[in-house]
């Protein structure tokens, strides 16, 4: 796990910080209505597939992990809008300052986490 933390590219390291950034999202709003996430596995489906249409590849084409996030993303994107529907967030920003400085604080912690990995493999 290490040295997979420690080759990762700054555009990988984004998208692990977008993760925590949903986590955080899901852990202070959850919500157990099956519609929710039954209608985000939905719409991972369809524009997952589109995804895997646009970059011309199968599943069997592409790297799994990239398969893996092109269904992800989608997800997540429509998991987390459904989630903070209502909730007073501003674009993907919390309402309150507690919620935006766990999100901002976790995601420096990992950037820090990975910039301190790859000077120690140096």
């Amino acid at each position: 796990m290490y040295k997979y933390i420690a080759a990762l590219s700054a555009g990988k390291t984004v998208l692990w910080c977008y993760l925590i950034w949903y986590l955080v999202a899901v852990v202070n709003h959850f919500d157990s209505s099956a519609a929710i996430w039954l209608n985000s596995l939905g719409i991972s489906a369809l524009i997952g597939i589109a995804l895997m249409l646009s970059i011309g590849g199968t599943v069997r084409q592409t790297d799994p992990w990239q398969t893996f996030r092109l269904f992800l993303m989608p997800f997540c994107v429509s998991s987390f809008s459904a989630l903070i529907k209502n909730k007073g967030y501003i674009l993907i920003f919390p309402p309150t300052a507690s919620e935006a400085v766990i999100s901002v604080g976790l995601c420096v912690a990992f950037v820090m986490f990975v910039v301190g990995l790859k000077h120690l493999n140096k």
